[in-house]
């Protein structure tokens, strides 16, 4: 298995580096080279996560600290690599910030219904809410937060 990391590197790059693909190739490099930055960010965060939470701190507060670390990270990530955005900084700046912050409460609803009220466990619900919310953030991302996400062909549409 640790053969075929790098063998899935190398067809993600190949794939992100096409200049002339059809939109609906466009998108499952985005969602391929979301999926694998968000893979790699949230097991990193997710480890921290469970430590931070073993050694005292409460799940929430641990949530909302490396939550606002992985969003900003994100971004920059997000922005240059997986939707290619050109669009202007500042406005895919403030949208991306309103999109994290409906992942957030989404993020802390489920703890709060899951935990408190119905009794989970925080490490399972943790682990279940970052899928959700992963999911939720890229639709976000991709038609609100940076809409003209990599190079595009007309293939023949004409232009009124």
């Amino acid at each position: 298995m640790a053969t075929a990391a790098p063998g899935l590197a190398w067809w993600l790059w190949l794939m992100s580096n096409q200049q002339t693909t059809p939109h609906g190739q466009i998108a499952v490099r985005q969602l391929f080279s979301y999926a694998l930055i968000g893979m790699l960010s949230n097991v990193a965060g997710y480890s921290v996560y469970l430590v931070l939470t073993y050694l005292g701190t409460t799940p929430k507060l641990t949530m909302t600290v490396l939550y606002a670390v992985g969003a900003f990270v994100g971004f920059f990530g997000n922005r240059k690599f997986t939707f290619r955005h050109r669009g202007h900084l500042a406005t895919a700046g403030i949208r991306y910030l309103l999109a994290h912050m409906l992942g957030y409460l989404l993020n802390l609803s489920l703890l709060i219904v899951f935990v408190d009220r119905f009794g989970y466990a925080h490490q399972l619900v943790q682990a279940c809410a970052i899928a959700i919310v992963a999911v939720f953030l890229f639709i976000t991302f991709r038609v609100f937060v940076f809409p003209d996400g990599g190079p595009r062909r007309d293939y023949g549409v004409a232009k009124r």
